[in-house]
C-alpha cells in the first residue's frame, strides 16, 4: 500500500531544480532508471510515455521502432476478443494503446489510426470494461485523453484536404466518450509531433462545419461545444474583430466575453475598455453586464484613468455584491469620501443583501442598525454570502477587542460566504492584473470608525452572543461537525470582546449546555482555554 504524499516533508521545487542542474546526463539517465524501477505498473507506464513523447519531439532525430502489421493486425484481434466477452484487462489495453502512441510518436499515423480507430471507440461507447468504478482513466496507465488526441490528429494527417474538417469532426465525435477538446485546434498543435500540413486551408473548411453545427443548435444562453468551436477559428482567421462581429450578431455573454478577452490578452487596453462597455450594454443580465463593467473598470485602471472609482460604482450599481462594494468604497480618498460614499450607497443597495447594508451601517456608525440584522441571520447558512455574520464578526472584533480579537474574527470567518466572483479571485492567477478590493476592516479603519458609546457596545456585544449560540445550537442539530471548530471560534470571540464576569459565565453555561457533543466539547475547551 503506498503511502500518502506529506507536502510539509518534501523538499521544495526550487531545491528540486537546483538538485537536477547540479546532475549531469549521465547522472540524470541513472536517476531516471532507478525511479522507473520503484514505480508501480500504472505510473511506470505512463512516464515511459512521457519520456518517448519528450525524445521524439526532441532535436536528436530520435524515434521509436513503429509497430509492424502482425503487432497492429493483433490490436484488431484482441479488441475483437474482447468486444466478444464484453471485458478486458486493463494492463493489456495499456500495452495497445501504448503501440499506438508509438506509431504516432514515430509519424506512422497509419498504423496510430488503425490501432486507436479500432480500440478507443468500444472504450467510448462502454463495449468493454475494464473494471472500472465511473472512467477508465481510474485504471489505465496510458493517459486515453491523449491517446483521443494523437487519433485524431492520426486522422488529420492520413485524410485528404478537401475531406478533413468533417473527418477530424466524425473522428471527434467517435472519441466522445474518453476525450474532450475544449479548442480543438489548440489541442491538435499541442500534441502534434511536426506542424500541421495545409492548417491555412483547413481552417476555413473547419469553421463552416462548425459554424453549420452552432447554427443549427437552438438558441439559448447555454455554451455549447459548437459555438465554443467557433470562437476559437474566428479567432484564429478574424482575430478579436472577427469575435466582435460574432459577440453583437448573438449578444450571447459567452461569446461576449471572448471578444472582451482577445483584446485584454493582447493588452489593447483601450478598445478593451470600449468592448466591456459595449457588453454590459449589450446584456441583459445584471450580474453579467456587473461582469463586463469590472472589466471596463479594470481597463481604465490599466489605463491609467483617473476617474476609476465611478467606473467600480457603476460596476456596484449594476450588480451589487459585496467584492465590488469593497472595491468602490475603498478606492476613495479620506474619511469624509468613505462615508458619503455609503450613504449614498445604502440608500441604493438591496433590501435583501443584508451583508452590504449590515457593512454600510458600520460605516456609518449605526452599529444597533447593523447588529439588528446579526439579531435575525440564522445560525445555519453562513455560506450565504449574504449572510452578515461574516463582516459583523471581522468589524465588530476590531472595534471591540483590539488585533487579536480581529485577528480571531478574520480565522473564524475567512472561509465562510464568499460570493462567486470572491471565490473566483481567490482562484485567479497572481501575475493577472486585478481590481484592488480592501478587506472590510480595513475600510472600516480608512473611514476613521474607531469606537463606540456604551449602550451600542452592549447591544452589540449581546446580539454576538446571541449569533455565536445559534450557529452553536445550528450546527449540533444538523450534525455538521465540519462546523464545530467555527461555531466554537465564534464563542471564543465574544470573549475576546467582552471579558467581563457576565460573558465568562455565558460561556460557562454554553459548555454546560453542551458538554454531551464530545466533539463540540472538544472545540471548545481548545478556543476558550486560549481565550
Amino acid at each position: 500500500m503506498s503511502r500518502k504524499r506529506n507536502p510539509l516533508h518534501e523538499p521544495k521545487q526550487s531545491e528540486i531544480d537546483e538538485l537536477l542542474a547540479a546532475m549531469d546526463a549521465a547522472e540524470l539517465r541513472e536517476a531516471v532508471r532507478d525511479v522507473l524501477l520503484e514505480l508501480d505498473d500504472r505510473a511506470h507506464m505512463r512516464v515511459v510515455t512521457s519520456l518517448i513523447e519528450r525524445a521524439a519531439r526532441g532535436n536528436s532525430g530520435w524515434a521509436p521502432a513503429a509497430p509492424g502489421r502482425g503487432e497492429v493486425a493483433e490490436v484488431v484481434a484482441f479488441v475483437q476478443a474482447a468486444q466478444r466477452v464484453g471485458y478486458a484487462d486493463p494492463r493489456d489495453v495499456d500495452e495497445r494503446l501504448r503501440r499506438g502512441s508509438v506509431a504516432f510518436f514515430r509519424k506512422d499515423y497509419s498504423a496510430a489510426r488503425r490501432i486507436f480507430g479500432v480500440l478507443l471507440r468500444p472504450l467510448a461507447e462502454g463495449e468493454i470494461d475494464l473494471g472500472q468504478h465511473e472512467m477508465v482513466e481510474e485504471v489505465l496507465g496510458v493517459e486515453p485523453s491523449a491517446c483521443a488526441a494523437h487519433y485524431v490528429v492520426s486522422i488529420y494527417m492520413t485524410s485528404k484536404p478537401e475531406q478533413r474538417a468533417e473527418a477530424v469532426r466524425a473522428a471527434i465525435a467517435e472519441v466522445r466518450g474518453v476525450g474532450y477538446f475544449f479548442e480543438p485546434i489548440r489541442e491538435f498543435e499541442r500534441v502534434a509531433v511536426e506542424p500541421l500540413p495545409g492548417l491555412d486551408d483547413f481552417l476555413p473548411r473547419w469553421r463552416a462545419v462548425v459554424a453549420k453545427e452552432a447554427s443549427a443548435e437552438r438558441r439559448s444562453d447555454w455554451d455549447t461545444e459548437a459555438q465554443r468551436w467557433l470562437r476559437e477559428v474566428v479567432l484564429r482567421t478574424d482575430g478579436a474583430g472577427g469575435l466582435e462581429k460574432v459577440a453583437r450578431s448573438t449578444r450571447r455573454a459567452d461569446d461576449l466575453r471572448a471578444w472582451c478577452e482577445s483584446l485584454v490578452e493582447i493588452g489593447e487596453w483601450r478598445a478593451a475598455l470600449a468592448a466591456h462597455e459595449d457588453a454590459a450594454q449589450l446584456v441583459t443580465d445584471n450580474e453579467r453586464a456587473g461582469e463586463f463593467l469590472d472589466g471596463a473598470a479594470l481597463a481604465a485602471q490599466q489605463l491609467g484613468r483617473k476617474d476609476l472609482s465611478p467606473w467600480l460604482e457603476r460596476a456596484w450599481r449594476g450588480a451589487p455584491s459585496m467584492l465590488r462594494l469593497r472595491r468602490w468604497l475603498g478606492s476613495g480618498r479620506g474619511k469624509a469620501a468613505i462615508r458619503r460614499r455609503a450613504a449614498e450607497a445604502l440608500a441604493a443597495c438591496p433590501k435583501q443583501a443584508h451583508r452590504q447594508r449590515a457593512f454600510l451601517h458600520v460605516l456609518q456608525g449605526d452599529f444597533e442598525a447593523a447588529a439588528k440584522r446579526l439579531a435575525f441571520a440564522p445560525g445555519l447558512g453562513w455560506s450565504d454570502s449574504e449572510h452578515p455574520g461574516h463582516v459583523l464578526f471581522h468589524v465588530f472584533g476590531q472595534l471591540l477587542g483590539g488585533g487579536r480579537a480581529h485577528a480571531r474574527a478574520g480565522a473564524a470567518v475567512h472561509e465562510y460566504g464568499l460570493d462567486i466572483d470572491e471565490l473566483e479571485l481567490l482562484t485567479a492567477d497572481g501575475d493577472e492584473p486585478r481590481l484592488a478590493a480592501p478587506e472590510a476592516a480595513d475600510i472600516v479603519r480608512q473611514a476613521g470608525i474607531e469606537d463606540m458609546d456604551g449602550q451600542a457596545r452592549a447591544a452589540v456585544l449581546a446580539t454576538m452572543r446571541k449569533a455565536a449560540e445559534r450557529r452553536v445550537a445550528g450546527v449540533t442539530e444538523q450534525k455538521r461537525r465540519r462546523h464545530y471548530g467555527h461555531a466554537a471560534e465564534l464563542v471564543a470571540l465574544c470573549l475576546e470582546c467582552d471579558q467581563s464576569p457576565e460573558a465568562a459565565r455565558w460561556a460557562a453555561t454554553v459548555r454546560q449546555e453542551y458538554r454531551r457533543y464530545p466533539a463540540l466539547r472538544a472545540e471548545l475547551e481548545g478556543r476558550l482555554g486560549s481565550s
